[in-house]
């Protein structure tokens, strides 16, 4: 009998609490809450077998029950995203796990066939995903994270700094094939993703507060697949605005 293909399950983290945007999940966008276009925007990808939202709220999870999401109301307290992904694991059937930020809204489905196909297909126990980063603004920018990799794809490190740093380059100038920014979305295999929520919160995870980090102090290796596909990343109330307009470009998916 042919192997069977692993499930796929994407989960979306959902807190109201956020210390630069408080109810950032329910706000509005194009006469929609922020989380409702997140999840639109994965379910239209293929390749994926379920989505649902995971949050402590009910204001979150009464929003997404009436647009006809699934959500898991989760009580625990969770330290990260991932964590709270690993709290909904233990309780549901599944082989692969996707944890997508609830404020990263793809442009396009390929972003996730970018990230599932290659992953499925390498044997990896943990892969996310980069871009090239063509902006100033971005590189320097703490709330947009960089990532580093080596020739095999493995990641070297993440960070909020403007990593690598060009000794002789143009100044504060990204330069191609040398900085990338990475994606707000994780793959894993259902047992790195538990092993990950065991591990006390590593000293790089706590200072850059980067939650993959932990994984990467216990010498785990994350696998970093490129992708050209556009996303959209909500960290403050100025960011609708122009989420609104790129999103009015687009051509339905």
């Amino acid at each position: 009998m042919p192997n069977r293909t692993p499930s796929v399950t994407v989960v979306i983290p959902a807190r109201f609490g956020s210390s630069r945007f408080p109810g950032k999940p329910l706000a509005r966008l194009l006469g929609k809450p922020l989380i409702q276009h997140v999840y639109e925007r994965v379910q239209a990808a293929p390749g994926i077998d379920r989505v649902l939202v995971a949050t402590d709220d009910p204001r979150i999870s009464e929003t997404v029950q009436g647009f006809g999401g699934d959500v898991v109301l989760t009580r625990d307290p969770f330290r990260t995203g991932t964590d709270r992904v690993a709290g909904v694991a233990r309780q549901l059937e599944g082989d692969v796990f996707m944890n997508l930020q609830g404020d990263e809204i793809a442009l396009h489905p390929g972003l996730f066939t970018d990230l599932v196909g290659p992953f499925l297909a390498s044997g990896a126990a943990m892969g996310t995903l980069k871009r090239r980063l063509t902006s100033p603004e971005e590189l320097h920018n703490p709330g947009v994270v960089k990532v580093v990799t080596d020739h095999h794809g493995e990641a070297l490190y993440f960070s909020r700094a403007p990593i690598p740093h060009v000794r002789d380059g143009a100044a504060g100038e990204p330069v191609g094939g040398l900085h990338y920014v990475h994606l707000g979305l994780y793959i894993y295999t259902r047992d790195t993703l538990l092993q990950i929520a065991d591990l006390p919160t590593g000293v790089l995870e706590e200072a850059e507060k980067l939650e993959q980090l932990r994984a990467m102090e216990q010498g785990m290796r994350i696998r970093v697949w490129e992708t050209s596909h556009g996303s959209l990343r909500i960290d403050t109330p100025e960011d609708l605005d122009a989420a609104a307009a790129a999103l009015q470009k687009l051509v339905p998916c």
